[in-house]
């Protein structure tokens, strides 16, 4: 294991690995596994699809420094700026 090696910030040690090991070999409960969902929680009442883009590194710098400025994710900047653009 590299020592290098993080997940959320904390080192992955040998330790942390033999605990994760001891805990799957116990098995877990099929309910407690359903339970966790799965991906990202929906925008709305559809599925959402994902949208290939290519930008420019110009482009991304702004769209990330308007998103830091307002407080917003990258995906928030754009969508909102593509329903003033439809609208």
């Amino acid at each position: 294991m590299s020592e290098h090696e993080m997940i959320n910030g904390a080192p992955v040690t040998e330790e942390k690995i033999a605990l994760w090991a001891a805990e799957a070999e116990q098995g877990y409960g099929v309910d407690a596994l359903k339970k966790r969902g799965r991906g990202r929680p929906g925008r709305g009442a559809e599925p959402s699809q994902v949208v290939a883009l290519r930008l420019t590194v110009e482009e991304i710098a702004a769209i990330d420094e308007r998103a830091e400025r307002e407080g917003k994710s990258r995906s928030e900047v754009i969508r909102e700026a593509l329903h003033r653009l439809a609208a």
